[in-house]
């Protein structure tokens, strides 16, 4: 974790970078209710079953622990781990294998509970933490790189070739 700031009223800012291994990708939210981590789980098994995933949801009130869930115990410890450095209360951080977010992002977003997608990706991510005295809160993320450019006719006829191969556009 990195300070990046101090501001008045005892807030501090800090970046928490989420390490993931190449064939990870990740979805961080924030829900309300510790009920998430069991309806969470349910989408992903009864969306993708061969899926393999690790959560991890962190209580803002009560225990205030670390919940848990998946069926891939690297995941659920990763998950567990970068939950515990972001500790934003009620935040979550899903990680999957062999299932992309797009094949569950709407039916996560339609859990009661939810309440905030912060990202989903297998970028590079930086999520923005404010810490008072009271906890943390997620302020926003860093996805990926910035732009280097305009996309070329050569880019948009290979985006549509990528999107093809993977089955989203036909034709």
């Amino acid at each position: 974790m990195v300070e990046v700031a101090a501001m008045e009223d005892n807030v501090v800012f800090r970046i928490v970078a989420l390490e993931m291994p190449d064939n990870v990708n990740l979805i961080l939210g924030q829900s309300h209710f510790i009920k998430t981590v069991e309806d969470i789980s349910e989408v992903v098994a009864g969306s993708v079953p061969a899926a393999r995933f690790g959560l991890a949801f962190c209580e803002a009130s009560g225990d205030c622990l670390i919940r848990v869930d998946g069926n891939d115990d690297e995941l659920k410890t990763m998950a567990a781990d970068h939950a515990g450095r972001i500790g934003a209360g009620h935040s979550f951080l899903l990680l999957l294998k062999d299932c992309y977010p797009i094949n569950i992002l709407n039916a996560i977003k339609n859990i009661q509970e939810v309440c905030t997608i912060y990202c989903a990706t297998s970028n590079r991510v930086e999520v923005i933490i404010a810490e008072s005295v009271q906890g943390r809160g997620i302020m926003g993320v860093i996805d990926g790189e910035k732009p280097r450019g305009v996309e070329s006719p050569e880019d948009v006829a290979a985006r549509v070739r990528m999107l093809r191969k993977f089955g989203y556009k036909r034709g």
